[in-house]
Protein backbone atom coordinates (compact mmCIF):
# COMPACT_ATOMS: atom_id res chain seq x y z
CA UNK A 1 0.00 0.00 0.00
CA UNK A 2 2.74 2.58 1.09
CA UNK A 3 4.09 2.37 -2.19
CA UNK A 4 1.54 2.60 -4.49
CA UNK A 5 1.45 6.05 -4.64
CA UNK A 6 5.21 7.16 -3.42
CA UNK A 7 4.75 10.65 -5.49
CA UNK A 8 1.48 12.23 -6.10
CA UNK A 9 -0.58 10.86 -9.36
CA UNK A 10 -0.66 14.77 -10.74
CA UNK A 11 3.30 14.05 -11.20
CA UNK A 12 3.47 10.55 -13.04
CA UNK A 13 3.95 9.82 -16.76
CA UNK A 14 1.15 8.68 -18.66
CA UNK A 15 3.30 5.33 -18.15
CA UNK A 16 3.25 5.55 -14.54
CA UNK A 17 -0.62 6.53 -14.59
CA UNK A 18 -1.18 3.59 -16.35
CA UNK A 19 0.92 0.97 -14.62
CA UNK A 20 -0.55 2.50 -11.24
CA UNK A 21 -4.24 2.51 -12.76
CA UNK A 22 -3.48 -1.60 -13.72
CA UNK A 23 -3.24 -2.19 -10.23
CA UNK A 24 -6.82 -0.40 -9.00
CA UNK A 25 -8.77 -3.57 -9.11
CA UNK A 26 -6.37 -5.78 -7.35
CA UNK A 27 -5.81 -3.13 -4.56
CA UNK A 28 -9.45 -2.90 -4.61
CA UNK A 29 -10.19 -6.49 -3.97
CA UNK A 30 -7.14 -6.73 -1.15
CA UNK A 31 -8.96 -3.54 0.71
CA UNK A 32 -12.73 -4.75 0.62
CA UNK A 33 -14.53 -4.29 3.73
CA UNK A 34 -16.95 -7.24 4.62
CA UNK A 35 -20.40 -5.94 5.38
CA UNK A 36 -21.75 -6.94 8.78
CA UNK A 37 -24.90 -5.33 10.90
CA UNK A 38 -22.62 -5.09 13.78
CA UNK A 39 -18.87 -4.30 12.88
CA UNK A 40 -16.75 -6.40 14.57
CA UNK A 41 -13.43 -5.13 15.68
CA UNK A 42 -10.90 -7.89 15.59
CA UNK A 43 -12.70 -8.92 12.17
CA UNK A 44 -12.47 -5.50 10.37
CA UNK A 45 -10.06 -4.55 7.94
CA UNK A 46 -7.58 -1.40 9.63
CA UNK A 47 -8.67 1.55 8.46
CA UNK A 48 -6.05 4.57 7.99
CA UNK A 49 -5.81 7.52 6.68
CA UNK A 50 -3.54 5.94 4.39
CA UNK A 51 -5.84 3.68 2.90
CA UNK A 52 -8.57 6.68 1.80
CA UNK A 53 -5.85 8.53 0.42
CA UNK A 54 -4.54 5.74 -1.93
CA UNK A 55 -8.11 5.16 -3.23
CA UNK A 56 -8.34 9.01 -4.43
CA UNK A 57 -5.16 9.21 -6.15
CA UNK A 58 -6.20 5.43 -7.63
CA UNK A 59 -9.67 7.42 -8.79
CA UNK A 60 -7.40 10.53 -10.39
CA UNK A 61 -4.98 7.93 -11.99
CA UNK A 62 -7.96 5.96 -13.77
CA UNK A 63 -9.82 9.08 -14.51
CA UNK A 64 -6.39 9.69 -16.77
CA UNK A 65 -6.07 6.60 -18.10
CA UNK A 66 -9.57 5.75 -19.15
CA UNK A 67 -10.36 2.93 -16.50
CA UNK A 68 -13.88 4.20 -16.44
CA UNK A 69 -14.97 1.40 -14.43
CA UNK A 70 -12.64 1.58 -11.90
CA UNK A 71 -12.79 4.78 -11.12
CA UNK A 72 -16.18 4.56 -10.55
CA UNK A 73 -15.07 2.11 -7.99
CA UNK A 74 -12.78 3.88 -6.03
CA UNK A 75 -15.31 6.57 -6.15
CA UNK A 76 -18.03 4.17 -4.72
CA UNK A 77 -15.49 2.89 -1.72
CA UNK A 78 -15.06 6.53 -0.75
CA UNK A 79 -18.41 7.56 -0.78
CA UNK A 80 -19.38 4.31 0.85
CA UNK A 81 -17.26 5.29 3.77
CA UNK A 82 -17.47 9.58 4.46
CA UNK A 83 -21.05 9.56 2.60
CA UNK A 84 -21.95 11.41 -0.75
CA UNK A 85 -22.66 14.43 1.27
CA UNK A 86 -19.28 14.89 2.37
CA UNK A 87 -17.83 18.17 0.41
CA UNK A 88 -14.81 16.19 -0.79
CA UNK A 89 -16.63 13.48 -2.34
CA UNK A 90 -19.01 15.75 -3.85
CA UNK A 91 -15.87 17.39 -5.44
CA UNK A 92 -14.53 13.93 -6.73
CA UNK A 93 -17.59 13.28 -8.11
CA UNK A 94 -18.10 16.23 -10.05
CA UNK A 95 -14.75 15.48 -11.73
CA UNK A 96 -15.70 11.69 -12.42
CA UNK A 97 -19.07 12.98 -14.16
CA UNK A 98 -17.20 15.76 -16.04
CA UNK A 99 -14.88 13.10 -17.12
CA UNK A 100 -17.72 10.94 -18.40
CA UNK A 101 -19.47 13.57 -19.99
CA UNK A 102 -19.91 13.21 -24.20
CA UNK A 103 -20.48 16.77 -25.45
CA UNK A 104 -20.43 19.91 -24.50
CA UNK A 105 -24.35 19.73 -23.65
CA UNK A 106 -23.75 17.64 -20.38
CA UNK A 107 -21.04 19.43 -19.35
CA UNK A 108 -23.60 22.41 -19.44
CA UNK A 109 -25.73 20.24 -17.27
CA UNK A 110 -22.85 19.55 -14.78
CA UNK A 111 -22.67 23.49 -14.44
CA UNK A 112 -26.29 23.97 -13.58
CA UNK A 113 -25.79 20.84 -11.06
CA UNK A 114 -22.97 22.99 -9.67
CA UNK A 115 -24.93 26.09 -9.13
CA UNK A 116 -27.50 24.47 -7.47
CA UNK A 117 -25.00 22.50 -5.15
CA UNK A 118 -24.29 26.12 -4.29
CA UNK A 119 -27.36 27.89 -4.65
CA UNK A 120 -28.40 25.72 -1.33
CA UNK A 121 -24.67 25.79 0.49
CA UNK A 122 -22.80 28.47 -1.67
CA UNK A 123 -19.90 27.41 1.36
CA UNK A 124 -18.55 23.98 -0.57
CA UNK A 125 -15.54 25.08 -1.84
CA UNK A 126 -14.71 21.39 -3.76
CA UNK A 127 -17.88 22.33 -5.48
CA UNK A 128 -16.75 26.00 -6.28
CA UNK A 129 -13.17 24.63 -7.40
CA UNK A 130 -14.97 21.89 -10.32
CA UNK A 131 -17.41 25.00 -11.02
CA UNK A 132 -14.67 27.08 -11.55
CA UNK A 133 -12.76 24.73 -13.40
CA UNK A 134 -15.31 23.75 -15.96
CA UNK A 135 -16.19 27.20 -16.53
CA UNK A 136 -12.70 27.42 -17.48
CA UNK A 137 -12.41 24.41 -19.80
CA UNK A 138 -15.62 25.72 -21.51
CA UNK A 139 -13.72 28.68 -22.49
CA UNK A 140 -15.94 31.29 -20.31
CA UNK A 141 -12.35 32.93 -18.60
CA UNK A 142 -14.46 36.07 -17.45
CA UNK A 143 -16.78 33.47 -15.19
CA UNK A 144 -14.07 31.66 -13.97
CA UNK A 145 -12.19 34.49 -13.32
CA UNK A 146 -15.17 36.36 -11.19
CA UNK A 147 -15.32 32.94 -9.62
CA UNK A 148 -12.23 32.88 -8.47
CA UNK A 149 -12.43 36.81 -6.75
CA UNK A 150 -15.13 35.69 -5.25
CA UNK A 151 -13.34 32.33 -3.66
CA UNK A 152 -10.49 34.19 -2.51
CA UNK A 153 -12.63 36.77 -0.60
CA UNK A 154 -13.93 33.96 1.55
CA UNK A 155 -10.32 31.82 1.17
CA UNK A 156 -7.51 34.57 0.79
CA UNK A 157 -4.44 32.45 1.96
CA UNK A 158 -6.24 29.62 -0.68
CA UNK A 159 -2.52 29.30 -2.95
CA UNK A 160 -3.86 27.44 -5.28
CA UNK A 161 -6.32 29.49 -6.11
CA UNK A 162 -3.81 32.01 -6.27
CA UNK A 163 -2.30 30.63 -8.75
CA UNK A 164 -5.02 29.60 -10.75
CA UNK A 165 -5.87 33.08 -11.00
CA UNK A 166 -2.36 34.17 -11.65
CA UNK A 167 -2.89 32.07 -15.02
CA UNK A 168 -5.76 32.85 -16.33
CA UNK A 169 -4.58 36.65 -15.76
CA UNK A 170 -1.68 35.62 -17.61
CA UNK A 171 -4.14 34.11 -20.61
CA UNK A 172 -6.14 37.43 -20.87
CA UNK A 173 -2.76 39.70 -20.35
CA UNK A 174 -3.66 41.47 -17.35
CA UNK A 175 0.11 41.02 -15.81
CA UNK A 176 0.21 43.57 -13.24
CA UNK A 177 -2.84 41.51 -12.12
CA UNK A 178 -1.02 38.51 -12.31
CA UNK A 179 1.62 40.01 -10.82
CA UNK A 180 -0.67 40.65 -7.79
CA UNK A 181 -1.53 37.38 -7.52
CA UNK A 182 1.69 36.22 -7.39
CA UNK A 183 2.89 38.33 -4.38
CA UNK A 184 0.07 37.08 -2.60
CA UNK A 185 1.01 34.00 -2.86
CA UNK A 186 4.48 35.14 -1.43
CA UNK A 187 3.08 37.07 1.65
CA UNK A 188 2.40 32.97 2.32
CA UNK A 189 5.50 31.24 1.20
CA UNK A 190 7.87 33.47 0.93
CA UNK A 191 10.78 31.15 0.14
CA UNK A 192 8.75 29.65 -2.82
CA UNK A 193 11.44 29.48 -5.51
CA UNK A 194 9.22 28.55 -8.27
CA UNK A 195 7.09 31.25 -7.47
CA UNK A 196 9.87 34.18 -7.70
CA UNK A 197 10.79 32.76 -11.30
CA UNK A 198 7.08 32.85 -12.32
CA UNK A 199 6.99 36.28 -11.45
CA UNK A 200 10.41 36.94 -13.00
CA UNK A 201 8.82 35.29 -16.55
CA UNK A 202 5.63 37.83 -15.91
CA UNK A 203 7.75 40.77 -15.91
CA UNK A 204 9.95 40.00 -18.52
CA UNK A 205 7.24 39.09 -20.94
CA UNK A 206 5.22 41.91 -19.47
CA UNK A 207 8.62 44.86 -19.65
CA UNK A 208 7.73 45.72 -23.34
CA UNK A 209 4.06 46.51 -22.26
CA UNK A 210 5.04 48.91 -19.27
CA UNK A 211 6.17 52.54 -19.28
CA UNK A 212 9.06 51.91 -17.37
CA UNK A 213 10.40 48.86 -19.06
CA UNK A 214 14.10 49.33 -17.63
CA UNK A 215 12.78 48.60 -14.19
CA UNK A 216 10.54 45.67 -14.92
CA UNK A 217 13.53 44.09 -16.50
CA UNK A 218 15.96 44.68 -13.78
CA UNK A 219 12.73 43.65 -11.04
CA UNK A 220 12.59 39.96 -13.33
CA UNK A 221 16.42 40.23 -12.99
CA UNK A 222 16.08 40.29 -9.12
CA UNK A 223 13.36 37.76 -8.78
CA UNK A 224 15.06 35.03 -10.99
CA UNK A 225 18.35 35.89 -8.63
CA UNK A 226 16.02 35.07 -5.53
CA UNK A 227 14.72 32.06 -7.00
CA UNK A 228 18.18 30.81 -7.73
CA UNK A 229 19.04 31.97 -4.37
CA UNK A 230 16.63 30.08 -2.93
CA UNK A 231 17.59 26.89 -4.99
CA UNK A 232 20.69 26.37 -5.96
CA UNK A 233 21.03 24.34 -9.86
CA UNK A 234 17.41 25.50 -10.81
CA UNK A 235 17.58 25.80 -14.49
CA UNK A 236 14.03 27.83 -14.37
CA UNK A 237 15.49 30.26 -12.69
CA UNK A 238 19.29 30.46 -14.25
CA UNK A 239 17.64 30.37 -17.75
CA UNK A 240 15.35 32.97 -17.10
CA UNK A 241 18.32 35.21 -15.16
CA UNK A 242 20.13 34.67 -18.66
CA UNK A 243 17.11 35.88 -20.96
CA UNK A 244 16.30 38.86 -18.40
CA UNK A 245 20.09 39.98 -18.13
CA UNK A 246 20.45 40.07 -21.92
CA UNK A 247 17.50 42.01 -22.88
CA UNK A 248 18.23 44.40 -19.83
CA UNK A 249 21.78 45.17 -21.55
CA UNK A 250 20.39 44.88 -24.73
CA UNK A 251 17.75 47.35 -23.57
CA UNK A 252 20.51 49.72 -21.50
CA UNK A 253 22.94 49.93 -24.67
CA UNK A 254 19.78 50.84 -26.98
CA UNK A 255 18.74 53.69 -24.72
CA UNK A 256 22.19 54.88 -23.62
CA UNK A 257 21.56 54.44 -19.97
CA UNK A 258 24.22 52.23 -18.96
CA UNK A 259 24.75 54.22 -15.93
CA UNK A 260 22.67 53.09 -12.86
CA UNK A 261 22.18 56.24 -11.05
CA UNK A 262 20.08 57.26 -14.90
CA UNK A 263 17.18 54.78 -14.15
CA UNK A 264 15.98 56.52 -10.38
CA UNK A 265 12.60 56.09 -11.97
CA UNK A 266 12.30 52.16 -11.68
CA UNK A 267 9.40 49.94 -10.49
CA UNK A 268 9.74 50.51 -7.17
CA UNK A 269 11.37 53.89 -6.82
CA UNK A 270 14.15 52.58 -4.42
CA UNK A 271 15.91 50.15 -6.37
CA UNK A 272 18.01 51.18 -9.44
CA UNK A 273 18.90 49.07 -12.19
CA UNK A 274 21.63 47.42 -11.73
CA UNK A 275 24.96 48.49 -13.65
CA UNK A 276 26.02 47.05 -16.63
CA UNK A 277 29.15 45.20 -15.02
CA UNK A 278 27.19 43.68 -12.77
CA UNK A 279 24.37 42.55 -15.24
CA UNK A 280 27.62 40.59 -17.53
CA UNK A 281 28.31 39.09 -14.39
CA UNK A 282 25.03 37.80 -13.29
CA UNK A 283 24.80 36.74 -17.51
CA UNK A 284 28.36 34.99 -16.66
CA UNK A 285 27.46 33.34 -13.96
CA UNK A 286 23.86 32.03 -15.12
CA UNK A 287 25.79 30.66 -18.28
CA UNK A 288 28.40 29.15 -16.62
CA UNK A 289 25.97 27.80 -14.01
CA UNK A 290 23.62 25.96 -16.60
CA UNK A 291 26.71 24.52 -18.26
CA UNK A 292 27.61 23.12 -15.15
CA UNK A 293 24.20 21.74 -14.68
CA UNK A 294 24.85 20.10 -18.10
CA UNK A 295 28.11 18.14 -17.46
CA UNK A 296 26.58 16.93 -13.84
CA UNK A 297 23.52 15.77 -15.64
CA UNK A 298 25.74 13.77 -18.43
CA UNK A 299 27.84 12.07 -15.66
CA UNK A 300 24.67 11.02 -13.68
CA UNK A 301 23.23 9.64 -16.57
CA UNK A 302 23.96 10.10 -19.91
CA UNK A 303 20.47 9.57 -21.88
CA UNK A 304 19.11 12.19 -19.44
CA UNK A 305 17.02 14.28 -21.01
CA UNK A 306 17.98 17.13 -19.13
CA UNK A 307 21.25 17.31 -21.34
CA UNK A 308 20.12 17.93 -24.15
CA UNK A 309 17.15 20.30 -23.11
CA UNK A 310 19.68 22.64 -21.36
CA UNK A 311 22.41 22.40 -24.33
CA UNK A 312 19.61 24.22 -26.34
CA UNK A 313 18.78 26.31 -23.77
CA UNK A 314 22.56 27.80 -23.76
CA UNK A 315 21.93 27.85 -27.90
CA UNK A 316 18.68 29.98 -27.33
Amino acid sequence: MSTLFSTSPLRHSHSEALTTSQQAGKYIQQNSFSSTPIPIPFLSTPESTELWSTYENLLYSCLRTGDDKAAHSCLEKLGGRFGTNDERIMGLRGLYQEAMAEDQAALLRMLREYDQILAENPTVTPVRKRRITLLRSLSRESDAINGLIDLLEASPTDIESWAELCELYVSQGLYQQAEFCLEEILLSTPNAWNVHARLGEILYTSASTTPDQLGTLAESVRRFCRSIELCNGYVRGYYGLKLASDRLLGTLSNSGKADSQTSNNSRNHELAVPSVEVLQKLNESAISMLGEIARKARLDDPRSPDIAFVEALLKA
